[in-house]
């Protein structure tokens, strides 16, 4: 299949590019600094832009059969929501319907299975413009006409991949969640989705 990823020199954009391309893809990987990919890696292309140039977006959708948003802007809010409506429209302009597209545990129904810490703390004051980022983020995704999986992690760590994890869980659940999951653990969901539907215009809340 052929991905296009954005936000592919993140933390967590990087594997979903490793793993990617390990279970053989051909990846295209956007983001605004292309250092830390390698560059002779075989089926990829790398592609150095803004995601708030839709020009650029655009092309770099262009001959995709899906599309990874893995848009990070630290505490910073409007580049997720700004970024994901680029690409959005590329998507309409390229002909392309897929997405995944990485939000946060605590956005929408899901805040319920947040502790006070989570929420009050991190995202009620540290994390607020994030937090209020990635809410925009899901609203533009889910009036578009893409076929969208939303996916709402809990906070990263840089554990191993171990297909551990629950997934697609009710607000609030009985499940004794750690409220943290490993980057490995949530690009290989993310890219499980590609091949699947069972998730199609929902959004599944990833945690340990």
């Amino acid at each position: 299949m052929r991905i296009t990823i954005f936000g592919a020199t993140g933390t967590l954009g990087r594997v979903i590019v490793q793993q990617a391309l390990a279970k053989g893809h051909d990846v295209t990987a956007f983001s605004r600094s292309d250092g830390a990919l390698d560059h002779n890696m075989a089926h990829l292309n790398i592609v150095k832009g803004d995601v708030l140039d839709g020009a650029a977006v655009s092309a770099a959708i262009a001959d995709a059969d899906a599309v990874i948003c893995a848009l990070g802007a630290g505490r910073n809010g409007k580049l997720r929501a700004n970024g994901t409506a680029n690409i959005l429209a590329g998507m309409t302009a390229q002909g392309v319907k897929r997405i995944i597209c990485l939000s946060s545990l605590g956005v929408g129904d899901s805040a319920k299975n947040l502790n006070f810490f989570w929420k009050y703390i991190m995202f009620g004051l540290l994390l607020r413009p994030a937090f209020a980022d990635h809410v925009a983020q899901e609203k533009l995704l889910r009036a578009s006409n893409s076929d969208w999986t939303i996916v709402r992690p809990a906070a990263f760590t840089d554990g191993p991949l171990t297909g551990d994890f629950h997934h697609g869980f009710a607000a609030p659940t009985r499940l004794k969640l750690a409220l943290k999951i490993s980057r490995a653990d949530v690009a290989h969901f993310m890219l499980g989705q590609l091949g699947s539907d069972h998730y199609l215009r929902k959004s599944p809340s990833l945690s340990s």
